[in-house]
């Protein structure tokens, strides 16, 4: 045995296990299993062009070697990055405990309390920072939810009969230049026209249905947007605002300013620069615009006792319901960031935050008046942590960087420096030094700072924010560390128990794969420093795109999508602006076949395109004739057809060669969702089936942890002739020669995790990788046998086999009154996350083990499964009093004086013997959606607040 292989440590399966599994399976060995599951004219005939895996160790050294080519200079460039200190008892509690990193999204929300509070309190402080009304539990980045606010104000106009037909938007020049790249990516598609303007010249002309403003502007200056916002009300015209969230400390907020939407990042909340990510970005509005909200919402309600419960509220508005309708077609947040950046908000409070505040804004002002007294002036009139001034560029930028300082230049005359919470006096006193050898004088040292507003009295902050009890209790160590170890004790994640998700992939992620992001040469780094100061980065992404060039068998990779949804429609622009550079602007028909997840038309349908469902037939598969007849019918305008392979139904479609050469032969292109591609690394891949672009979860697939519902990331890789259209960024070019604007904010979106799957692929290597996926069809099987004649598998390969994940056919239980959503429940009694529900199939489980689950813990599983079955089989349908429609069990039930039940304690907690060994509570009964919405909170608000009378 290899103890040194990272193979042995990630695949979940042994070696004397195999002849078991297979025997249980009907078969003598895996690639015999593999022949009947995978159609052959699909199958790879050569291993994967890797380097050989490196061992943990190897992985370590070499990654630390690597990291060591990253200059981490001083950045005072700003653009909405900052340097944050991360306070270490969140990045040891939070970033680093698998409590928190392996969770699912909290779909199953009575195991999800811990995170579901976090997030409230993220929530909390958003509104009430902001003046808001109401919150989202995050998005992306900052650029990303100026581009969601753009499309909800675009949404909201049609309620209004004189804007109905209104399409212009305008968007201060003040904004930040990679947030302007990313509203022209998403304005066009949908038909609005973006004008690009100086604020304070607009003429708030009945044409314009939005405006959105940057505060502070771009390069520090502070404005204020009062009369702007009155006038423009005044004319029917809505505002967005990006805010810098510390700011708001000591500002004005812009809800007070009569703002309808508020959105930036919450990276210095103690989120590491990460050279770009991940980072929560907050986007906050008004109630009345809750059902066009993007990104998820938690919200307060009750459970059966009428205990207070949280839960994600409002679902119905998500893409996954409303699909081609949906305003977004995010389906994920920046959970885990979001956490840190509640906690940090926890672990100082409101004084802390306003310590930190004024400690960074007086240090801006100190900064100012020693660089006048060498004769240097700064240009903003008000400001909070950036000033600009007036200066030689390039003979600054020469000194700084000798000095390993980075400002940012926006022209040759012009220095733009932005402090942080850092920043000491032996900082200021540094960079005051680099611009007195610039001008050739002595400098006058700083011995203490200044105080005082430099902004407007007018501007200053005076409501109060975050009184709550959360906020004024954990403040110390042992505090804070006691209430995180509470909270992630309410939550159910990979470090206790399997996670079966279909399409969701729940795998290990690896120590060893994490353990980079806690060092500073890695995350450190300002997404905008010089690119000799990011060699280190250079190689790794470089080398990861390479990598995944070959997984997919495609020419080209582009990193920058943040999220899978994200990448579903980088794919389409690439493919959008390939027919458009041959000419062919009307193609814009999108075949998607009836299966699809949600997300598939809703990014369709923001690219700009008019959506074809396909049928699909009885067996789960795609209806080659319809979809044929379709291709052909609107063959002069079709652009492309999405499919997700294997299958949503989880099997490996025989027809998909066929399938992929009737849209070439119509003229279209191939959109592959990577949802599946866990079942494709080294055995087949996209370029072999014949699609042209395909994004990847590296959040599924390439060990990204889940983080309660993010971060994700979701490259796109690409056919040679889709190369020149990969996106760029205004800043840092990156992208094809002919390359559409930029997807995201970051050049290389969120480039710290992509560490994660660097070290996934290293470690596995060609022969690793193959194994998994074979690991991953082998559990799978194995667990549609062991569950044969208890649970009928809907859906199956030619051969009678699964692929990477199954379908249960729950439907005919409703006969004895239960649900799907029953067996949901009382799988939390057994231990375990229900696997995903009713998606793609009303009233059914889609269960994916991934390869990282061992026998024993699949057997668990399966007996649990099994267990229930006999459950179901003593309900009748008139009774609701049993075990099945009262789970989950909470410890309060079973401990309760009273049990008024008819069955035992026993058979409700412990109906299996090994759940004793490693019990898991649910900490509320089932919470009650139906209630939550109705009366919708989602901000830290008093039971009394949401108890109905």
């Amino acid at each position: 045995m290899k103890t040194d292989a990272f193979a042995l440590r990630h695949i979940g399966p042994r070696e004397e296990d195999l002849a078991h599994m297979l025997k249980t399976i009907g078969t003598e060995t895996i690639d015999q299993l593999i022949y009947e599951t995978l159609p052959d004219d699909i199958r790879l005939t050569a291993p994967l062009d890797l380097d050989p895996a490196m061992t943990e160790y190897e992985y370590l050294n070499h990654i630390t070697k690597l990291g060591a080519k990253n200059k981490v200079f001083q950045s005072y460039i700003g653009l909405g990055y900052h340097q944050a200190i991360v306070p270490a008892v969140i990045q040891r509690n939070v970033l680093e405990n698998p409590g928190w990193y392996t969770a699912y999204t909290p779909y199953q929300a009575e195991i999800a309390q811990g995170r579901l509070e976090a997030i409230l309190n993220f929530q909390t402080m958003v509104i009430e920072l902001t003046g808001m009304e109401i919150a989202n539990a995050s998005l992306l980045d900052e650029s990303t939810a100026a581009a969601e606010a753009m499309a909800l104000l675009f949404d909201v106009r049609s309620r209004d009969q004189k804007k109905n037909n209104v399409n212009k938007f305008f968007v201060s020049e003040e904004i930040l230049p990679q947030t302007l790249s990313v509203l022209e990516t998403r304005a066009t598609p949908i038909g609005v026209e973006l004008v690009v303007g100086n604020h304070e010249n607009f003429g708030f002309s009945t044409e314009f249905f939005g405006a959105m403003l940057q505060y502070p502007g771009k390069y520090g200056k502070v404005y204020d947007y009062a009369g702007f916002i009155a006038k423009a009300k005044a004319n029917e015209i809505k505002t967005a605002v990006g805010a810098d969230i510390l700011s708001l400390v000591k500002l004005t907020s812009p809800g007070e300013m009569g703002a309808d939407v508020v959105f930036g990042t919450t990276q210095r909340f103690g989120i590491p620069l990460g050279y770009g990510g991940p980072h929560a970005a907050y986007f906050a509005t008004k109630d009345e615009y809750k059902r066009s909200m993007p990104g998820r919402i938690i919200g307060v309600t009750i459970d059966t006792n009428g205990n207070r419960a949280l839960r994600m509220a409002l679902q119905t508005r998500e893409q996954h319901i409303k699909r081609d309708k949906a305003t977004s077609n995010i389906c994920t947040a920046q959970v885990l960031l979001a956490v840190m950046a509640g906690m940090y908000a926890v672990y100082h409070g409101p004084k802390g935050l306003q310590y930190i505040a004024s400690k960074v804004h007086n240090s801006a002002a100190t900064l100012a008046g020693a660089l006048e007294k060498l004769g240097l002036y700064q240009i903003n009139t008000a400001y909070f942590d950036t000033i600009t001034v007036k200066a030689d560029a390039a003979k600054v930028k020469a000194i700084a960087e000798k000095n390993e300082v980075n400002f940012y230049y926006p022209d040759a005359e012009t220095v733009s420096i932005a402090l942080n919470e850092t920043v000491s006096i032996a900082d200021l006193n540094k960079i005051v030094s680099i611009f007195a050898e610039a001008t050739g004088k002595q400098a006058t040292n700083i011995d203490s700072l200044v105080e005082g507003n430099q902004f407007p009295q007018s501007l200053a902050r005076t409501s109060t924010f975050l009184q709550e009890d959360v906020f004024n209790k954990y403040h110390s160590e042992s505090a804070l560390m006691r209430y995180i170890k509470m909270l992630e004790r309410k939550d159910l994640a990979l470090n206790h128990s399997m996670i079966s998700l279909g399409s969701c992939t729940m795998k290990l992620n690896a120590a060893a794969e994490m353990l980079p992001l806690s060092m500073p040469n890695w995350n450190n780094i300002h997404p905008f420093a010089p690119l000799d100061q990011a060699q280190g980065y250079q190689e790794m992404l470089q080398k990861l795109e390479q990598q995944l060039n070959v997984v997919t068998g495609f020419a080209g990779t582009s990193l920058q999508p943040n999220s899978g949804a994200q990448g579903e429609y980088a794919g389409l622009m690439a493919i959008r602006a390939y027919h458009q550079s041959r000419g062919d602007h009307h193609r814009n028909i999108a075949l998607i076949p009836a299966s699809a997840h949600g997300t598939n038309p809703a990014s369709a349908a923001m690219a700009g395109m008019d959506i074809i469902v396909t049928k699909t037939l009885e067996n789960g598969n795609i209806d080659v004739e319809d979809l044929r007849q379709k291709a052909i019918a609107h063959k002069d305008n079709l652009s492309c057809l999405m499919v997700t392979y294997p299958s949503t139904h989880g099997v490996y479609e025989a027809s998909i060669i066929e399938v992929t050469k009737i849209i070439h032969d119509n003229g279209g292109q191939v959109y592959m969702d990577g949802a599946n591609m866990n079942a494709q690394v080294g055995l087949t891949n996209p370029a072999t089936i014949g699609a042209d672009v395909c994004h990847l979860n590296l959040h599924k697939t390439f060990a990204i942890p889940h983080g309660g519902g993010g971060p994700g990331v979701g490259p796109i890789c690409v056919a040679s002739h889709l190369v020149p259209f990969l996106p760029s960024n205004p800043i840092i070019p990156t992208g094809g020669d002919n390359a559409i604007t930029a997807i995201s904010a970051a050049p290389w979106g969120s480039a710290l995790v992509c560490l994660i799957s660097y070290g996934y692929i290293t470690m596995l290597g060609a022969e690793g990788l193959t194994n998994a996926t074979k690991a991953a069809i082998l559990n799978a099987n194995y667990i549609k046998e062991r569950l044969a004649g208890h649970y009928d598998t809907l859906y199956t390969g030619e051969m009678g086999r699964a692929a990477h994940e199954m379908i249960l056919e729950c439907r005919p239980f409703k006969q004895k009154g239960i649900e799907v959503t029953d067996i949901a429940k009382r799988l939390m009694d057994y231990g375990f996350h229900a696997p995903t529900v009713s998606f793609p199939v009303a009233g059914t489980l889609m269960i994916e083990p991934t390869e990282s689950e061992n026998l024993e813990e699949l057997d668990r599983f399966c007996d649990a499964m099994i267990s229930i079955r006999k459950e179901i089989e003593a309900a009748t349908l008139e009774d609701k009093n049993n075990v099945l429609k009262n789970s989950p069990h909470t410890l309060a039930m079973v401990t309760a004086d009273v049990w008024n039940f008819p069955y035992t304690r026993e058979q409700a907690a412990f109906p299996l013997d090994y759940i004793s060994e490693n019990k898991f509570w649910p900490s509320v009964r089932r919470a009650d959606d139906a209630y939550g919405d109705r009366n919708l909170v989602c901000s830290c608000a008093p039971i009394e607040a949401y108890m109905e009378n």
